[in-house]
Order: C-alpha cells, then structure tokens, then sequence
C-alpha cells in the first residue's frame, strides 16, 4: 500500500533579509538561495523520508528545472511515474522572502502546475487501488482538485486536503468530499470568513468546516499549537518549542506527519503529533525540501520529547 500525492511541483528562489519588506520598498538581502518546492512535492517528500510508500501526480517543464525537480524526489524516494513532462510550458516558481525571525512572503508563478487537468486525474485513478489516503493541496486548478477527490472518494480513500494558497471560494461539493482539512489560522480564517486568532476561535472555525462536510478539521496555530476538532471529539496540540529559522514547508512537513501516522494506523490524535513535531523540525531549518526531516532525525526528535511511536 501507498500514499499519492496529487499536486504542484515547484524550483524555489529564496531569499533572505533583516526583515519582510513593504509596499515599494527596496530592502538589501542577506542570502540567496534555489531548492526544490512546490506544496504538492514538498509533501510527498515528507512522507518519503518518514519511510512511507509515496507516488506524485502532477507536471514539470522540460526545461533544466524540471529535470533537476524529478531527480530529487527520486532521490527522496518518491515514485514519480506519473509526473508529466509537459512541453508546452515551464516548470513552476515560488520567489519567496524569509527575515530573520522565519517568517515568510511567497509569490507563485504556477507553469505546469497551472496546467494539470483530467488526464492527469485519469494518471491518479490508475493507482487508488493500491493508495491508503491522497494528499491534495490548491497550487493546481480547482477543477482538478475536486475531480481528483471525488475520484478518492469513489475509490473509499481518505482523502487529506491542505487548503493552502488560501481561498476564500472554495466549490462547496469540495468539502463533504474531504476527510482531513488542515488550513493554517490565516487559511482558516479566509475560508471561513472571520479572524482566527487563538484556540477558541480554530474551534469556532473547525466548527464551521464540520458543517459544510468536512470530517476532521486541524487548524494549525503556528508557535501557539494546533487544534482538532471532529464530530466525536475535539482537542488541542501545543506547539513543540524550537528554534524557528524558516516556516516555509512547515506546513507541508505537518501534513507528511499526519499522514505517515495515519498510515501506520495510529490515532489522529497521535497523528496531529506527529504533524506538530514534523513542522517543529522542519522550521528549524531554511528552505522547502531541505528542511523535512528524515526517519531518524524525527524518530529521535519523538524520543527527546518523551512522544512514543
């Protein structure tokens, strides 16, 4: 058995400064950097290096960029029979901004990505025979990602969805076709329509989530932690405390964790565990993929933190 991965494939340019600019400013960086990215790619490295069976769906360009990006999820383990070498466009770009407390501003330019569509629907369908839960992320068309659901959810598999770039439109036959939803307070907030700020308000948004057909609701809080909300139970993670380099892919390292937990049979709650500490590793590190953590450094980040597998 397997996990796919449905999603964007992305090369990163990354740079670094004292802090995030403003509106027309001109700020001198630090560093520069190019590494693999991309929400969908980020995520199924993640669940690679924790050990776990991953296939990717989705496109690249020809370009060097897009032989480079297959490489390296080859490298980390990630079946990639099914990403498409599309020749008609370039592969896709995030020009992201980190300051120096880790937080972060990101530009998507989305190429290939923007390019995924039923025949790549088609590619997904010919392995859920085999697939445990399907990851899906919104740096694809939306069209897409609600096919690609349905598609999970005729197959009886669970289908994990990191609504992330945020939207505020989302289709409303997307929610009852997802099990797991995990938006950040900032993702939550403009799905929902309110600020969420704090444990009490992610539970007002989970609540939100639940009633359009969602069946579990993780709103991830950053530092402060993340809260869990299905209908039978509700509860909240603390945040494991770290020293915070770049946020970018926490997110992604989250959803990996969930998943590789998940997969392994353990409970959710165990499973937003493994999410909280999969991010914690991650934003201790600058980059996307360079900054996931593979089985041993997680297995003895659990172990220092008395969480057992």
């Amino acid at each position: 058995m397997n996990i796919i991965v449905f999603g964007s494939i992305n090369i990163d340019l990354v740079a670094t400064a004292p802090r995030l600019p403003v509106a027309g400013e001109t700020l001198l960086g630090e560093d520069f950097f190019k590494v693999p990215g991309g929400k969908g790619a980020n995520q199924a490295v993640a669940l690679a290096r924790l050990g776990i069976p991953t296939y990717m769906v989705g496109r690249v360009g020809p370009q060097s960029f897009g032989v480079e990006l297959i490489k390296n999820l080859q490298a980390s383990g990630v079946q990639t029979d099914n990403v498409f070498v599309d020749k008609n466009v370039t592969s896709g770009v995030a020009i992201i901004t980190v300051d120096y407390a880790g937080e972060n501003q990101i530009i998507v330019i989305p190429g290939a990505n923007g390019r995924v569509n039923q025949e790549d629907v088609e590619r997904l369908s010919h392995l859920l025979p085999e697939a445990t839960a399907l990851l899906l992320q919104l740096e694809i068309p939306i069209a897409a990602v609600v096919a690609a659901a349905q598609a999970a959810r005729n197959a009886s598999i669970k289908v994990i969805l990191d609504p992330a770039p945020a939207q505020s439109d989302l289709p409303a036959e997307l929610y009852p076709l997802v099990d797991i939803i995990t938006p950040n307070e900032v993702e939550a907030g403009q799905l929902v329509g309110f600020p969420v700020d704090g444990e009490e308000r992610a539970a007002e948004a989970a609540a939100v989530l639940l009633q359009r057909g969602v069946r579990c609701a993780i709103v991830k809080l950053g530092a402060k932690g993340v809260f869990c909300a299905t209908a039978e139970e509700k509860f909240f993670v603390p945040a494991f405390q770290v020293r915070t380099v770049d946020t970018v892919a926490a997110g992604d390292a989250f959803n990996g964790g969930l998943a590789a937990a998940l997969f392994q049979q353990f409970s959710l709650r165990q499973a937003v565990v493994w999410g909280a500490a999969a991010g914690a590793l991650a934003a201790t590190k600058p980059g996307a993929q360079t900054s996931l953590p593979d089985k041993f450094t997680f297995d003895a980040f659990l172990k220092e933190k008395g969480v057992g597998r």
